[in-house]
Formats: structure tokens, sequence, C-alpha cells
């Protein structure tokens, strides 16, 4: 798999080679004039300004080497032995033997993807790891926070509830739905790297006693029965092994008449798998995402209703995204070019991929660094493509009951 997304990188910087140099010549400055230690974030919010120091951030901060237990060329090794095959051989992946060992192995698949896109994630992309419907005139984070508090109103979050978020990150989506709200959240991770830095940014923000994220699994949850008033999910039980169980345990903790909201990544009824273009498509979004595999909206109801809930509303809240009065929320994924969505951008994508190449020759990055940005690069390439045929959301939403007693 890393080979492959190798040989994919080498036209891509042959043809942007001019701004390829221009970054290594930054690369070089900045390596000189900055001193190459350890940095101390401070998880305000602002760690992340859009200099070419920013970069230096990247798995090289106080908290991500506190946090790992081994190196991150191994990490990725073992990432990528769960995609054998991929992207030097469309369906390769898409084989049953192939599907259950990611999902037997899910666990491991997703702590250790996190464990080496976290940095990157929010280095690009800010504290909510999601996407989002977006109108003509609205800002990205605009958008991102729209899709957050449409599931306040849908769950008809308000103070005195206690929420669970299934699959939290570093909580970026609890502290803006716990503001907006008056609610109080607690979040649930696999990744313990994401639970350190998330609760830091709780604290951070004056919201300790209000969000809460703690480490384990949404297969498995750890707390008692009735123990919420809502739960949600926003583009993460995608990373489910077994859907049904992982919504037979959000109904589980919910207390009866309870709501459970969810954003998840499905392929739409457009996808057609015996399209070996779609396949492609598809495969490299579970690749450069940690997905088992993409589920279909029938599949992702049919297990909600086997959790016992009773399906209250469910649409692709991107149904309309090639609207004219929508921005398509695959946009910060393309070329076009804004001052402070950059970073996103194809093109700077490409020279944070050549500035974290050199620092890990450099030995200033740890090894393995490169392959990670280029696993990411990679797929959101696919992304945009999946979403520009309409085979692909990130926004399939639901709303669902747990009945009365």
């Amino acid at each position: 798999m890393l080979e492959s997304i190798n040989e994919f990188f080498k036209p891509v910087v042959a043809e942007h080679s001019v701004a390829v140099a221009v970054t290594l010549s930054v690369i070089g400055l900045t390596v000189v004039v900055l001193r190459v230690r350890r940095v101390n974030l401070r998880r305000d919010g602002m760690d992340y300004k859009g200099t070419a120091a920013d970069v230096l951030k990247i798995m090289k901060n106080s908290d991500f080497e506190a946090h790992k237990d081994k190196d991150v060329h191994s990490s990725v090794s073992e990432y990528a032995s769960l995609f054998t095959g991929a992207r030097a051989s469309v369906g390769r992946i898409s084989t049953d033997a192939s599907i259950k060992t990611r999902q037997a192995n899910y666990q491991k698949l997703v702590t250790n993807f996190y464990d080496l896109v976290t940095d990157f994630y929010e280095y690009g992309w800010g504290q909510s790891f999601h996407f989002g419907p977006r109108w003509q005139g609205e800002s990205f984070v605009e958008s991102i926070k729209r899709a957050e508090y449409h599931l306040c109103s849908r769950l008809g979050l308000k103070p005195g509830m206690r929420v669970l978020d299934m699959g939290c990150g570093v909580g970026g989506p609890m502290r803006n739905m716990a503001i907006f709200s008056g609610a109080k959240i607690d979040g649930i991770t696999i990744n313990e790297y994401q639970v350190s830095i998330g609760n830091k940014y709780n604290a951070q923000r004056g919201l300790a006693d209000q969000c809460q994220a703690r480490q384990g699994d949404f297969q498995n949850l750890p707390w008692p029965a009735n123990s919420f008033d809502a739960a949600f999910a926003v583009e993460a039980t995608c990373h489910s092994p077994d859907k049904r169980m992982c919504f037979s345990e959000a109904f589980r903790v919910l207390k009866p008449g309870g709501l459970f909201g969810n954003y998840e990544w499905i392929v739409t009824d457009k996808f057609d798998a015996s399209n070996p273009e779609h396949t492609r498509i598809k495969e490299g979004i579970e690749v450069g995402n940690g997905l088992p595999t993409l589920a279909t909206a029938e599949q992702v109801l049919a297990a909600v209703r086997a959790a016992g809930f009773e399906v209250l509303d469910a649409y692709d809240a991107n149904a309309d995204v090639h609207s004219p009065h929508q921005i398509p929320w695959y946009e910060p994924l393309t070329g076009k070019l804004s001052w402070s969505g950059f970073r996103m951008t194809w093109l700077g994508r490409i020279m944070t991929h050549a500035f974290v190449t050199v620092l890990e020759a450099a030995r200033i990055a740890p090894t393995g660094t490169g392959k990670i940005s280029g696993i990411l690069n990679a797929t959101a390439i696919d992304l945009v493509e999946g979403g520009k045929a309409e085979i692909f959301t990130p926004s399939f939403f639901f709303v669902a009951r747990k009945p009365d007693l």
C-alpha cells in the first residue's frame, strides 16, 4: 500500500515542482531559524496559526511524545498490514477475507490510525474532525458548527441533560454543543492520545465540569443502562466493525424515550460495486480513513432498527451537494485557495507533504511521518472524487428513539 502511495505522488510533485522548491527553501530557513525541539502546545485553540513552524508541531509535541508507546514507523506498518494490496489492485481490500481481518482487528486499526493522524487533522482541519453541508456565503467553520448545532436541535439538548458523544475525538463537537445547549456531555474514544489532549482542551475552555472524555470502546460502553438522556455520533461509527452491536450499546445506555442522532459515512445509491472506478474510490476512502468497509444507508438503518430503535428521520444532509446555493462539502479539499484554509487545499497539502518528508529525512520528524502525510493526501483526492460523483457522503443523518417502557 505505501509503495503505491509513493508512486501516486511522484507525478503530483513533478507537476508542482516550483511550489515544492519554494517549500523546501522555506523549510531550510525555518529549520535554521527555529530551535528544533519538542514543542509544548498550549491547547488553547491557537497552536496552529498557519505558519511554516506549525508543521514542526506535528508528532513533535510533548503530548504526543508522552503518549506514544511505540515508534511511528511501527504504527504505520501495523496499519498498512490491514490493507494489504490497497491501491495496487482494485478490489483487493473489498474481499470478505480482507474486510473480516479489519473487523477482527478494528481496535488496533482505529487506535493506530488516530495515533498517526490526530495531529495532522488538528493542523489541517481544526478540533472538529468532520464535514458538513455548507451554504453559499457561509464559512467553513460556520458550516461545521451548524452541523453540530443541528444535532443539538434535533436531540432537544438543554441544561440539565446528560448526553453521550460516541467517538468524540479531541472533543471539538462536544465542546461546541455543550456551550450551545448547556447540556453535560460525556465523550468516549478508543484512542488514549485523543482523551489526553481533549481533556486539556476542556479544561482550557473552562468546560472541565461540563465535558469529559474517557478512553473506551463504543462497542462495549462502560456506563450502566439508562444513564443518558440523549446520545450522538459525528462521523465516528463508520469505524465500527459491527454497527448493530455499536447501536445496541447506545440503546442500552439511553433512558427510555431517549434520542440517538448520527452523521454516518456511507456509499450512496449511485455507487455501483461492479464499476471498478467506483470501487477504487471507495477503497481509497477506506484505506485512508481507518475503515473496515463503507456501508449503505439501508445497512445502517437496518442496524439501527435491529438494535431496538424506532427511526424517526433519516436523510443525506448533503443531498443537494451540487445545488448552486450550496458549496460542496469536499470543496476545502480541492485546489480552490483561501487565506484561512490554505492548509486544507490540494496545494497546501502538497507543500505540507514536502515539508514533513524533508523534516523526516533530517531526523526532525519521526520516521514514518511522510508516509502518513502521503496516505492522507491520497485519500483527500478519493473523497473529492467520491463527492463529485455523488457515490459517497459523509453526512447520512438519522435520528432514532428508544421506545418508552
